[in-house]
């Protein structure tokens, strides 16, 4: 395991889009569609949505062969990380993509990412051509050191519609709502939205709140009225415990009852 940090600052404004480190807490909630418009009311009174409305965000998250990341996150450690590819929207080959490390240490959740055209990032993430004009780039050392440390391979496609809002006196707190979220484990091409997976049904929403420091009163106030409470819900993890790991138990099960028909025949 390694933990590295550099010193550089991290971009400002209430665009996350346009950032490439951040460092914040995240807090997820599901949200039932039944109390999403109150919800929704009270939020409109402290924030506003953002510039890019709603939109989609693409993914192709990586992995060890035989899913070590994931598997050591469902774990809940101390300190955990994830490295993805990301676009916003349906991208081609000249659009502006992002990779990115994911960590999480004691709550805080620190994203330090490079913008490549995707064209780029394919050539680094699956033909080990690196970018020349990143090299010396420190978020594009620690990226190719997990890359080829752990030696990652793509593993699912997962996509879903957000909903971004932003504090109308602090442009930093953000909330958004996410939605429609699918994903695939078969030709992981990032331009390509055709799913067969549903990792979460159409009558709920994953809201996540993304604070420097205390939560808002009236957000408080508000999710305990409606009785809505933190969940641990990961889009990759739901993925990993609704496929993966179903498929290996059913296979263990069937291995155990193999064996069983084999003892009583003999």
């Amino acid at each position: 395991m390694y933990f590295q940090f550099s010193t550089l600052l991290y971009a400002t404004g209430g665009d996350d889009m346009a950032k490439r480190i951040f460092e914040r807490i995240e807090k997820k909630y599901i949200v039932p569609k039944s109390k999403y418009e109150e919800l929704m009311q009270e939020i409109k009174k402290h924030m506003k949505l953002d510039d890019y409305g709603k939109h989609t965000i693409s993914n192709i998250y990586f992995d060890t062969d035989n899913f070590y990341l994931i598997r050591h996150s469902l774990e809940k450690p101390l300190y955990k990380e994830k490295l993805r590819l990301r676009a916003y929207g349906v991208p081609s080959d000249k659009s502006e993509v992002f990779i990115e490390i994911k960590k999480k240490y004691q709550h805080v959740v620190y994203k330090r990412r490079i913008a490549l055209k995707l064209n780029e990032a394919r050539a680094y993430l699956y033909n080990n051509i690196s970018p020349e004009k990143l090299k010396k780039e420190q978020i594009f050392k620690e990226i190719e050191y997990m890359k080829h440390n752990l030696d990652l391979e793509p593993k699912v496609y997962i996509a879903y519609d957000r909903l971004a809002y932003y504090g109308i006196d602090d442009a930093e707190f953000r909330i958004t709502f996410d939605t429609n979220i699918v994903a695939r484990d078969h030709n992981l091409d990032i331009t390509k939205r055709q799913c067969n997976i549903e990792l979460l049904g159409k009558d709920f929403y994953i809201m996540e709140v993304k604070i420097n420091m205390a939560m808002p009163l009236w957000l408080c106030h508000i999710l305990s009225k409606l009785n809505i409470y933190q969940s641990s819900f990961s889009k990759y993890g739901e993925y990993y415990k609704s496929t993966i790991y179903k498929n290996i138990n059913i296979a263990s099960k069937r291995k155990i009852e193999v064996s069983r028909c084999a003892a009583v025949s003999v």
